[in-house]
């Protein structure tokens, strides 16, 4: 995936989650910021990798890569999926279509 496709999938990603989550979510130049009661979530992309990066109070650090075949960010070192780690640990129904 070149630097084109993966900023727009992504930003629809961060934009989708801001939308989400709600008034707990802010996004400001990439990087969604999540304040709850455990903590903070900061949820942002990074370029080079072409990987979206999470920084959870509940689960750590996790770097999720886009499966084009499935059409999910799936974590590169375990597996699971973005939306469902975030969901579980939020509280909240999250749903994203690739764009």
């Amino acid at each position: 995936m070149t630097d084109s496709p993966f900023i727009t999938l992504a930003d629809s990603l961060l934009a989708a989650l801001e939308d989400g989550i709600g008034s707990d979510a802010e996004l400001q130049a990439g990087i969604l910021t999540v304040e709850a009661d455990e903590g903070t979530w900061i949820i942002n992309k990074h370029g080079p990798t072409r990987q979206v990066w999470v920084s959870s109070p509940k689960s750590g650090a996790r770097h999720y890569s886009f499966d084009a075949a499935t059409g999910r960010w799936v974590d590169t070192r375990g597996g699971g999926d973005l939306l469902a780690s975030l969901s579980a640990e939020l509280g909240v129904e999250l749903a994203w279509t690739p764009k």
